[in-house]
């Protein structure tokens, strides 16, 4: 059992706390892994009383668990709601904090305290100082940061300092959710637990790499949000570059925090910069309008901004990437993110090299395929590993097909689910094990890396090219990997 702590979610009405954090901690109650004593207290500016919050949380529980196998249980929300309660306060305003030190106290033991800041960015700073001031941080408390951590490198660097003077590193947690995906975590597994794998993991076998997250959705309410930040900002400068250290890094000395994010930070500083000269060639930014999705129309982008005649912001992108080390010289990552995009999915590709030569008869359409290791992050959650086959027959030609070696996690381990994403990070906070946890210098990297890229753009007044709802962006975002001869994995 985890030590019993008191965990207060700043932003607790909010979206992301009833879709994704009380679900998570209710499932960690229900397995056993969040301790009977301690509180949950939701903060938000809202005054409704802590009964009317049980409420809520109750009927959103039963929402967003209700279908599943291993889903709300009555008997575990009896224990789970005596941990809940709420006070109305304003985070910015620091004698409110005083009625979060009483609900506190109200416990009568001293507890650790876990802070999780679901608000806007520019509040951390003025949070921490007001948390600090009223008494409740100490070297036990520790401090979870949902992202986006600023919108460039000097914002996220003001963010990151402000937190700094109530906050050591060792105590502040940074969620990437993709981070807690199990695939995800699998990746090390695969990696570095298979003498198969490793030997081959550099430039020396492998011909490209492919990191993909679609999404069928648009916008919608985010419009606002995305007008300031777009899909560069807020995908790929922390979900595609998170994936793409994975895959990437070296192998680590062990499974310490330290030692895993030292190799994810090595692999960051090592991305070839796309400069100016070669941003049209390495880059494509688009921006959906109207078209179909599963065959219903959607509305483009611009509509979802009530109308609004024009924007810049881009809903997709496609980069060309190098990493400059001796692993992967020679190996171009290919990103590629966007909305309304045909199928849901997000994964990672290896594709490995030709064979050097192909001993089949020359009669046959074209030479074996190359082997690819297809890991899906979601919405399945699966390893794919492709290699050629003989089919089957009497044909006096051997006669080959590619055909998929499969794991399913679910299956081969008959999980009656899958940990959601921030279970897995809320019980490693808990846990007080950083491991999947960024840090600050792996995002001070990326948005130096990432700021090049926008700053290019506005340079040269690159425009997000408009691409229908329900296609696979740009056909300049084919253009980019055919230009190499290669073609986008597509689902």
């Amino acid at each position: 059992m985890n030590e019993a702590c008191h965990i207060v979610i700043f932003g607790g009405l909010g979206d992301l706390a009833m879709r994704k954090l009380f679900p998570a901690l209710f499932r960690l109650m229900a397995r056993g892994h969040l301790p009977s004593s301690g509180l949950i207290v939701g903060v938000s500016p809202e005054g409704i009383s802590s009964g009317d919050f049980r409420t809520l949380i109750r009927n959103n529980l039963i929402e967003h668990l209700g279908a599943e196998t291993s889903g709300f249980d009555e008997t575990i929300w009896q224990e789970f709601a005596k941990k809940l309660c709420y006070v109305a306060m304003d985070g910015s305003a620091p004698e409110s904090f005083q009625n979060l030190s009483r609900k506190l106290d109200s416990d009568s033991v001293p507890r650790p305290l876990i802070v999780y800041l679901a608000t806007e960015p520019l509040l951390f700073g003025v949070i921490c100082a007001n948390l600090r001031a009223a008494n409740l941080v100490d070297s036990r408390s520790r401090l979870v940061l949902e992202k986006p951590l600023g919108m460039d490198l000097p914002s996220s660097m003001q963010i990151h300092n402000q937190v700094a003077q109530v906050f050591t590193e060792r105590q502040i947690y940074r969620i990437d959710h993709y981070l807690g995906k199990e695939t995800v975590q699998n990746l090390i597994a695969v990696r570095f637990g298979n003498a198969l794998f490793e030997p081959l993991w550099n430039a020396t076998a492998i011909d490209h790499v492919q990191i993909t997250v679609a999404e069928k959705v648009g916008v919608a309410n985010r419009y606002r949000y995305y007008e300031k930040v777009g899909a560069l900002r807020d995908m790929v400068q922390n979900h595609l570059l998170q994936l793409l250290c994975l895959v990437a890094m070296e192998p680590p000395s062990s499974l310490d925090a330290q030692a895993v994010r030292d190799e994810k930070v090595k692999v960051i500083r090592s991305l070839r910069p796309i400069e100016r000269h070669e941003i049209n060639r390495c880059s494509v930014r688009g921006q959906y309008m109207r078209g179909q999705v599963d065959g219903l129309s959607v509305s483009g982008y611009l509509d979802e901004g009530c109308g609004e005649a024009s924007s810049n912001a881009e809903t997709f992108v496609a980069l060309r990437v190098e990493i400059e080390n001796w692993r992967w010289a020679g190996v171009p990552f290919y990103l590629r993110t966007g909305k309304r995009l045909p199928h849901r999915y997000s994964e990672i590709v290896i594709q490995f090299k030709q064979l050097p030569h192909s001993i089949f008869d020359d009669m046959q359409a074209r030479s074996p395929n190359p082997n690819k290791l297809i890991i899906r992050l979601q919405p399945e959650e699966s390893i794919q590993l492709m290699i050629m086959n003989k089919q089957p027959g009497l044909d006096e030609q051997m006669l080959l097909s590619p055909v998929s070696l499969n794991l399913s996690l679910t299956e081969a381990f008959h999980l009656d689910h899958t940990p959601l994403a921030h279970e897995r990070l809320l019980l490693d906070v808990l846990r007080d094990n950083q491991t999947l946890f960024v840090r600050r210098d792996e995002v001070e990297a990326a948005w130096s890396w990432v700021d090049k890229i926008q700053d290019g753009w506005q340079k040269l007044d690159q425009r997000a090219i408009p691409y229908p709802a329900g296609s696979w962006g740009p056909l300049e975002a084919r253009d980019l990997i055919a230009r190499d001869g290669r073609s986008w994995h597509d689902s």
